[in-house]
C-alpha cells in the first residue's frame, strides 16, 4: 500500500511539474525533505515561491535531525547522568535557528521571498499579474503523463 501511495504522489507531482500555467507557492508552516519538493517547489518548476517568516523549510524536522546528528552526544549525556531533555531541546533550537527557517531557504534560492502574512494576498495578486503573459513552449510529445 505504501509503495502504491508513493507512486501516486510521484505521478501527481510529475503532472504538477509539467503544467504550463502560472504556479505560485506560499509556505505557511512546515515543509521538510521530499514533501517540500512535491508541494510546489523550485525543483518542480514553480514560478514563484514565497514563505512566511514562521515557516520551517529544511531537509528534516529539528527533532529528527537532532536524533540522527546528535545521537553520540545524547548517548554520552545519558551515560553520564546529564539532563538529556535539556540537551535535546538546546540542539533542536540550534538546528531550527541555523537550518529550519525561510531565510536559509531564500539564501539558497529555494524560495524567492519571505513575506509578511498580511501582505500575502497582495503578493499573490501581483505575482499573478506578473505571470499573466507567461508562455511556456515545450517540445511536442507523443504521449502525455501516463498513469502508473
Amino acid at each position: 500500500q505504501l509503495a502504491h501511495d508513493n507512486i501516486k504522489v510521484f505521478h501527481e507531482s510529475q503532472i504538477f511539474g509539467e503544467a504550463t500555467v502560472p504556479k505560485i507557492t506560499v509556505t505557511l508552516r512546515k515543509s521538510y525533505g521530499g514533501s517540500h519538493i512535491v508541494m510546489g517547489s523550485k525543483q518542480l518548476k514553480t514560478d514563484l515561491n514565497f514563505a512566511w517568516p514562521s515557516a520551517e523549510i529544511a531537509v528534516m524536522g529539528a527533532s529528527g535531525a537532532v536524533a540522527v546528528l546528535q545521537a553520540k552526544a545524547i548517548k554520552t549525556c545519558k551515560e553520564e547522568g546529564g539532563d538529556v531533555a535539556a540537551l535535546i531541546a538546546e540542539k533542536e533550537q540550534e538546528y531550527s535557528d541555523l537550518f529550519a527557517n525561510p531565510y536559509q531557504a531564500a539564501k539558497y534560492g529555494y524560495i524567492d521571498d519571505v513575506i509578511e502574512p498580511r501582505n500575502t494576498r497582495f503578493r499573490i495578486c501581483h505575482a499573478l499579474a506578473q505571470l499573466a503573459t507567461k508562455r511556456e513552449s515545450r517540445p511536442a510529445k507523443k504521449h502525455g503523463c501516463m498513469p502508473t
